[in-house]
């Protein structure tokens, strides 16, 4: 029965991982978006309009203006799509963060144990049985 119970909880771990996969999937496309589309955006307005075209070429061949192109022409530092990833982690670990406090708070306090209460004294013929043993040990 016990091996029974451990492997059904088992199979609940297991569904539970998936779920979360799935939904941790799903909440960093969310991310990206909200970084890609609305974060970076404003970060962009100090400099060029597109944050991930920022890189350096390493080859003085590169002389393009956007990522796509550089990349073509040799190898380029892209330091603005490490920024963007920078970012996207900062965030997604905020609001986990945030989540497993939220957890933790409204998890109810354990309540205390009950005082454990006095065992129920011996039927009779038991202590009748242990007069009886200790009478025949004094023999």
């Amino acid at each position: 029965m016990l091996k029974e119970f451990k492997d059904f909880t088992m199979k609940g771990n297991v569904i539970d991982l998936a779920f979360g996969v799935i939904i941790g999937g799903a909440f960093g496309k969310i991310i990206d978006s909200l970084v890609a589309d609305i974060i970076m955006p404003i970060i962009g307005m100090f400099g060029n309009s597109n944050f991930s075209n920022y890189f350096i070429g390493l080859s003085k061949a590169v002389t393009a203006t956007n990522l796509a192109d550089a990349q073509k022409q040799g190898a380029v530092l892209a330091w603005g799509n490490f920024v963007t990833m920078v970012v996207n982690f900062i965030i997604i670990a905020f609001v986990l963060f945030m989540i497993v406090k939220a957890m933790n708070n409204a998890k109810k306090a354990e309540p205390a144990p009950a005082a454990a209460a006095p065992p129920p004294p011996p039927p009779r013929s038991e202590v009748l049985l242990e007069q009886i043993r200790d009478a025949l040990a004094k023999r």
